[in-house]
């Protein structure tokens, strides 16, 4: 057998490998789908606490600035 032969029969069955595997993947059962909705929660409650972190931090930026403007009118 050619060289190019072996290749292209190679590829052709890598080819139809990956498409036989990402056809599995679409039946999700009712786990998979229990730990997709965990880690949507677990992305959305950790963007809440970055959100939350943020808007402090930006709090006490502020205050500190007021303080400072405070301190040099007096």
């Amino acid at each position: 057998m050619s060289h190019k032969l072996s290749a292209l029969l190679i590829a052709a069955v890598l080819g139809v490998s990956t498409l036989g595997l990402s056809a599995c993947d679409s039946n999700d059962g009712p786990a998979e789908k229990a730990g997709e909705k965990v880690d949507n929660a677990t992305d959305n409650a950790s963007d809440a606490v970055d959100d939350a972190a943020d808007n402090a931090s930006d709090a006490m930026d502020d205050a500190a600035d007021q303080a400072d403007d405070a301190t040099d009118n007096n």
